[in-house]
This record gives structure tokens, sequence and C-alpha cells, in this order.
């Protein structure tokens, strides 16, 4: 009868491949489990189940945890293989012996325990390998209505793992490489354009406000009217990329202030899924506000220097013939046009270093009274709170003072050893437009006769302070006591320094 309750060692390990085998050939009465003879039903069942499965599945039978597994867990197994058949699962696995008895100790109760991506280190090959599996334990109920042992069904997950890390952390690095380009990006989902991700540079160009989630329209309402919704409509209905270059564009970057315009270059690039459906829209681009904006200064500039030129070179013209017309000789006319010449170039020197915005009064006045003061005349003086000129008026005013510099070395205060100069301005602001005033006023020097007729320096003086959008004057008094000369020209801004002191007393 006891022959009748078991069947031969062959018929349950029938169909189990290499395991069959080497169970059938293995010294079972060596263990705590005994001889197969002497195998209840319910472990020979279970081992019949688990050899024919192509999943890797183990049993730990009894208390110490016998191991009997199935072909497929031989892979799993590594060089561990075939040592661990018929061993005690906490020295088959001694590393992970704290694990397995936890698992012997809940399966031996009636429990049953489940893993996802359960990571240990095993050393299958003789050396310490980080292993991630999906571990399933279950009780396997013996005849006598209690847990006999533990069914494990393994399955390593080690190399989805890996590759799923790989994935992230290349994602990580592709997301950290996004939030620090120097461009702004941004991804629109969806054909209502929904902000779904963008960069630091996006949150610099746009202001900080919170944008995430919402459509472009919600998200930065202030572009509704300025056409790139209506661009990214076409973008996505049309698969097509837009390429902007130099585009304006005004937003809200400051709640407390109005919009901003700035510029940028950017392409609008749509996103496909793997069915080549479009799904959204890839932006990314630059601001190029300040290559625009100096782009048209230099525009500004290069148009200024054009009319600067022209403006310039008529004046020469007029200098050289109004000069060859009127000089006596040759030579008086050359040292003329020579002298007026420099003046005009030294005054040129100071609005280039200025890049032509202006210049300030006392600047000019010492430029065009420098070659006067190098001859030993050092009896011109000038005072007055610094004001800044516009690039006409100062033009203007150097080359005024360089004919009355010239009249008052040949004729005037200037042409003897006792005569002075003195030169004081302020602004009147009492008109409509600032006005500058300035005195020229010659003591000490040859008794002055009014000339018989008006000279080409005093017409250069009249048309200095007429040309152009000027629209100044010069009044000249020929007194005996010396030529005073009152210049009235109107100033568009002016912006005044504290006074300072004669250039006799403050500088050498």
């Amino acid at each position: 009868m006891h022959g009748n309750l078991r069947t031969a060692p062959a018929d349950f390990l029938a169909g189990g491949g290499e395991m069959s085998a080497l169970m059938e050939k293995f010294d079972w009465a060596g263990t705590s489990i005994g001889s197969m003879d002497v195998w209840p039903q319910s472990l020979r069942t279970t081992i019949s189940i688990m050899l024919r499965s192509p999943i890797p599945m183990v049993l730990l039978w009894g208390p110490d945890g016998i191991m009997i597994y199935n072909d497929a867990y031989t892979v799993f197994a590594g060089g561990r293989h075939p040592r661990l058949l018929g061993s005690k699962v906490l020295e088959g696995w001694a590393e992970v012996a704290d694990f397995n008895a936890h698992v012997m100790r809940v399966g031996m109760a009636g429990g049953t325990l489940s893993y996802r991506d359960q990571e240990l280190t095993l050393y299958r090959n003789n050396v310490p390998e980080q292993v991630w599996m999906n571990l399933d334990y279950s009780p396997v109920i013996d005849e006598t209505g209690k847990p006999g042992g533990v069914l494990a069904i393994v399955v390593e997950t080690t190399e989805r793992v890996l590759a799923e890390r790989r994935i992230m952390a290349e994602k990580d690095r592709l997301r950290e490489l996004f939030h620090q380009a120097p461009g702004f990006m941004v991804i629109y989902r969806g054909s209502n354009h929904v902000v779904e991700l963008v960069n630091e540079a996006y949150y610099e160009l746009v202001g900080r406000r919170e944008i995430i989630g919402k459509p472009l329209v919600e998200a930065l309402p202030e572009v509704a009217d300025q056409g790139f919704i209506e661009l990214l409509d076409n973008v996505y209905r049309t698969r097509e990329p837009f390429v902007g270059h130099g585009i304006s564009v005004y937003l809200q970057r400051d709640a407390s202030k109005g919009p901003e315009e700035r510029f940028v270059d950017f392409v609008y690039q749509p996103i496909r899924d793997g069915d080549g459906q479009i799904t959204g829209i890839f932006a990314e681009g630059s601001d190029v506000t300040e290559r625009v904006r100096s782009e048209e200064h230099q525009r500004l500039l290069l148009n200024e220097l054009n009319h600067r030129v022209k403006n310039t070179l008529a004046t020469v013209q007029s200098i050289t013939s109004q000069t060859l017309r009127m000089a006596g000789s040759t030579k008086a006319a050359q040292e003329a046009i020579e002298a007026r010449l420099f003046a005009l170039s030294r005054v040129h020197d100071v609005l280039t270093r200025e890049n032509w915005d202006g210049a300030w009064i006392k600047e000019v006045v010492r430029h065009a009274m420098q070659p006067f003061q190098a001859t030993g005349h050092s009896r011109i003086h000038y005072h007055g709170h610094d004001v800044r000129l516009p690039p006409n008026t100062t033009l203007a005013l150097a080359m005024v003072l360089q004919e009355l510099a010239t009249n008052a070395v040949k004729y005037g205060s200037l042409s003897n050893e006792t005569g002075e100069v003195r030169i004081s301005w302020h602004v009147d602001r009492s008109r409509e437009l600032p006005h500058l005033l300035l005195t020229w006023e010659e003591t000490g020097g040859p008794p002055v006769a009014p000339p018989s007729r008006r000279g080409f320096g005093t017409r250069l003086i009249e048309r200095s302070l007429a040309q152009g959008h000027l629209a100044g004057e010069a009044k000249i008094d020929f007194s005996e006591s010396g030529v005073l000369c009152i210049i009235d020209a109107p100033l568009i801004a002016a912006h005044e320094e504290p006074a300072q002191l004669t250039i006799s007393e403050a500088r050498s």
C-alpha cells in the first residue's frame, strides 16, 4: 500500500530537461528531506509542475529550505549551478542569507511575499553583481495541511532596470542641457499650444510667472494680438517649421511696468509621434534685442556720419572759397585755411570721443583756445556752469571761437602784451526752449574801429550759428574798448554741472 502512494522517480521528473537528470542522480539521502522514495506527493507534484515551466522557479523545501529548481533557474544561478541543487538556501546564497531567512519565516508561516525590481548583490560568478529581480514567494501546503516549503518565481530584470536607468540618466542629462541652454526653449503640446516645458532662458525672456500647463494665449496674454498664435496654428496645421529673424515682440516682463519690446530669432518645429502625427511644437531661439538695437544704432550712426561728412565738406568748401576770395595773398589764405580747418579737426576729435552725442562746453572752449594759449597768450579766461551741447551747437561754437580768437590775435586784445579775453556763458530757461548765451569780451587791447565792410570771419560766425536747425545768432559790437560778441543759440537739452573756476585759476 505504501508503494501505491508513491510513484516512480522517473514519472514526476519526466520532461524536466537537464534538471530532471541531475535530480535523479543527486544523493538526496544526504539532505534533510531524505531520498526521493520518501518524498510526499505534494513535493513531487510541485516539482513536476516546476520542471516543466519556462519561468525560473526554485522550491525551498522543509525548514532548511533545501533548493530544487528548474532549467530556467540555472541561467539565473550562473556559476552557482549545479552547486545550489540540494543545498540549504541560507548557505547556497550566503550573501543574502538575511533576506532569504525572512522569506522562509513568512512562507513557512503561510504568508506570501512579492517584490518588484528587488535589488540584491549576488556572487553568481565569484564576483559581486548588482542584480534586480521580480520575486514572488508562495507557501506549498503538504499532506499535513501546513506549509511544507516555499515556491519562488525568480524573474531577473537587471537588463531592463539598467536600460531604464540609462534612459532616465539620458533624459536627465538632456533635461539639464535643455534648462541650461543659452537660448530659450519651450515645448507646446496640442493644438491649443499648452506650455509643457520651458528652460531658464525662456523665463528670463518672458518674466517669471506661472505659465506651465496653460495655453500660450493664457500664459502670455499680451502676445495674443501679435501674430504668434497664428504662426503656431499654421505650423501645427501645415506641419512645416517656421523661422523668424529679429522679430519684435512686446512682453509684460514686469507686472508693475508696461509691455517691453524685445527682438528674437526663433524656430517653431513641429513634434511628431511614432505614427507621424503632430502632437506639439518645439520652439527655440535667442533674445537678440541688444544685437538689433546695436545694428539700429550703427545704422543711425552711419546716417549721421554721412550727414556730418556732407556738412563738413560743405563747411570746408565754404571756408576755402571765401578765404581765397577775401585773402590779400596766397600765404595769408593758406594760413587762414589751415587755422580754420585745424579748428574744425579739433572739435571733430572731441565729438568722436563722445560718439557724436555732443560735448561739454568747457572742453569745447578749452580745445578751441588751446592753440592761442600755447603761443603765450595765457590771458584767455572762461567761466560758467558746464553745459552739455548738442553736436550742431558744438561745431558751430568751435568755429565761432576760432574766428574770434584769430581776429583777437591779429587785431584785438591778444595782439599786444596786456589785453585779455573773457568768455562767459549761462543757460537761459525763460524761453520755450533753453538757450545758451555766451559772451566774448575783449579788454586791454588797441583801440578798435568798426570794419568798413563785413569780412568773411563775420559771415562765417553768422553762418555757423544759423546753419541747419540751430537757428542761432551772434551780435558783434566793435566798441573802442574792445570787441564784444554775444552768441545766442537754442539748446534742445541742457545739462548743467556745478560752477567751476576760470581757466586761469583752476587749469594749467
